[in-house]
């Protein structure tokens, strides 16, 4: 029998263990999944040694007020290392964490394969070097961190982006207009301000300006707001009271809703490679703390902030960042997106670009078929 150890610190890493779990399991019935995780994890039948609804530590501060809860975690899992000694040590993004857990395997003579590995190309190479000596194997989900790795002389292997996966319309789109209650002739643009209460504050206000920039230029254009569900309803109707902009709020089936939009205004983050995956045009703002952006500018060294730029290695979509984060621009790209075929047909090429740089379907069992070679080359395939 197998024994494969998980590490995830996160909801989204819980959520990305699950289906690696299920997908181990699939490819080989005779195997036991235990360690750090939450509820998904659980469900896919990993066995819990310690559950992360128990950690919940996000920012700086947390972390530093919460380093000897940390510490003791990581005793815990050291512990179950040597007594369980498994076969191989799966860590899941939470970098800080899993890092020094690595390390611990390391020492114990135990492989270690990174999935979500940390995103050293944009703050820099010093991280990646630690994982020279530590990392047996990184199951890379964008194209071009598997060459990055291996220039440095860490073993990656690109399995692809489980979004390819999970980001697809649940309905046709005939069934999705009467969803929605949206009218199909008419060009539908996505607000999408962020999942956190501080995004909605800083963001929403400039997009709903914006939204009756668009308004009078396009008069039939239909505006829809995906709520978060960190996001109150109550919250957002406030701040869209303030606004002369009929904006539909919408709950669930988010892919479906960008699979009938026209174009899109979103905040950095995933959803903007989300909505890349469903051909969906965005223009991407990112605006923060002053502090907070002085800092970045000095440690971050990427020339891109939104995913799809940054996949595609060029600038695809608009990226308004800080002070350009004003109506007046948001608009001229919206409209300009809206309005203009040329514009609209080279978008639609790129969009497919970086889909198809994503990887094909089937991440998942590529993670599990490299956490199982990496297992049977440390034992000679003798399991």
């Amino acid at each position: 029998m197998y024994k494969i150890m998980f590490s995830a610190g996160e909801a989204s890493g819980d959520l990305h263990g699950a289906s690696v779990a299920l997908a181990l399991k699939e490819l080989n019935a005779d195997i036991r999944i235990f360690g750090m995780g939450g509820q998904a994890m659980q469900a896919a039948g990993v066995e819990i040694i310690y559950d992360i609804a128990e950690l919940g530590v996000i920012g700086v501060a947390e972390v530093i007020r919460n380093l000897p809860r940390l510490f003791k975690v990581r005793s815990l899992l050291a512990e179950a290392m040597e007594r369980e000694k498994p076969d191989v040590l799966v860590v899941i993004d939470y970098a800080g964490f899993n890092m020094k857990l690595a390390k611990i395997a390391k020492a114990k003579n135990i492989p270690v394969v990174y999935y979500i590995s940390p995103k050293f190309w944009a703050w820099g190479r010093w991280r990646a070097k630690q994982m020279i000596n530590v990392i047996e194997r990184v199951a890379t989900i964008f194209p071009f961190e598997t060459d990055l790795y291996r220039e440095i002389g860490v073993n990656a292997t690109f399995v692809g982006h489980p979004l390819i996966d999970i980001v697809k319309p649940a309905m046709t789109k005939e069934e999705a207009y009467q969803y929605f209650n949206a009218q199909p002739e008419k060009p539908i643009v996505l607000l999408m301000p962020g999942s956190r209460q501080q995004e909605i504050v800083n963001l929403l206000p400039v997009m709903l300006a914006a939204g009756e920039k668009i308004a009078d230029k396009v008069p039939d254009c239909q505006f829809f707001l995906p709520i978060a569900s960190t996001i109150s309803r109550e919250m957002l109707e406030a701040i869209l009271n303030k606004h002369q902009v009929k904006v539909n709020l919408t709950t669930g089936h988010v892919y479906d809703l960008m699979n009938i939009a026209t174009a899109a205004v979103a905040a950095s983050g995933t959803v903007t490679l989300e909505a890349a995956v469903m051909n969906l045009p965005t223009v991407i703002i990112y605006k923060v703390a002053g502090l907070t952006w002085a800092l970045g500018k000095m440690l971050v060294k990427i020339p891109y902030v939104g995913l799809p730029n940054i996949v595609a290695g060029r600038r695809i979509l608009p990226e308004l960042l800080q002070h350009e984060v004003r109506p007046e621009c948001i608009a001229g790209e919206i409209i300009s997106m809206l309005t203009d075929g040329n514009r609209k047909r080279a978008l639609a090429r790129d969009l497919a670009e970086v889909r198809q740089k994503l990887g094909g379907a089937g991440a998942v069992q590529r993670v599990a078929h490299t956490i199982m070679e990496v297992a049977q080359e440390q034992f000679g395939g003798q399991k």
